[in-house]
């Protein structure tokens, strides 16, 4: 995968992309990114990337013809058409489901802007989708690519240890993961539940099931709206829904 990344402040993805797993991402071949300062592209003598808002209002908006042009550049220079991403509050709000999609791709672009916001000619002429990673608001979209970024590299064939890993995750299977234990198996008194000492595996995936059905009817009953449930499922609702009515 080729990413691109759009910024005014580049270095401040330095320290995540020479970290840990991304790092070791990029040493490996997985991805490749390359930072365009859309400064650089400006046709403005002063450098100005931004300007006052037509009909007035408070702060300055990001001129279109930079990023265009920047945009136009990285694209001269491949053969895929890539998807280009604009950071912004007002974007579809980021899910482990949108991050499984993007993974697929070869070639991200991301837009992250400063100031008021963007001509509105980038948003509807340019970039293919509009991200945003909660209802607040960051100074730049440079953190929220961050975000972005990481949950899709870790999503690529050969990142992770283990492949399996991606797989299990919170909200990739639909719902919240089970807890996890590690040794020591009494830890101050504190123990690990049998059924993972026992090596029954078909008790244990039964019991990691249950667990999560459990963790995400007690924080995101949400997410069981989309759910093929068992019988045995719909069993163990209805018990907690029991023993809730009755608490």
């Amino acid at each position: 995968m080729k990413i691109d990344i759009l910024s005014l402040f580049p270095e401040m993805f330095n320290g995540v992309f020479q970290s840990s797993i991304l790092k070791k991402a990029h040493d490996s071949g997985a991805f490749h990114y390359n930072y365009v300062n859309f400064r650089e592209y400006t046709d403005n003598k002063h450098n100005k990337v931004d300007d006052y808002p037509y009909g007035g209002g408070a702060g300055m908006v990001l001129k279109p013809q930079p990023i265009f042009d920047a945009v136009e550049a990285i694209e001269k220079n491949t053969t895929q058409k890539p998807r280009i991403i604009l950071m912004c509050p007002q974007g579809e709000t980021y899910s482990q489901k949108k991050a499984e999609e993007l993974a697929k791709e070869e070639h991200l672009i991301f837009i992250c802007g400063h100031y008021e916001g963007y001509d509105e000619r980038i948003r509807t002429e340019l970039v293919t989708d509009e991200i945003s990673i909660g209802d607040y608001v960051l100074t730049g979209g440079e953190l929220g690519a961050m975000v972005v970024i990481d949950s899709v590299v870790r999503l690529l064939p050969d990142v992770l240890g283990n492949e399996d890993s991606a797989v299990q995750d919170s909200f990739s299977t639909g719902l919240l993961e089970h807890p996890h234990y590690t040794r020591p198996a009494d830890f101050r008194g504190l123990k690990v539940p049998d059924v993972l000492l026992s090596g029954n595996h078909a008790h244990i995936e039964e019991w990691r099931r249950k667990e999560a059905l459990k963790r995400t009817y007690d924080r995101r009953q949400d997410l069981l709206q989309h759910l093929q449930l068992t019988e045995k499922e719909k069993t163990w609702i209805k018990e907690w829904e029991t023993s809730q009515e009755n608490s």
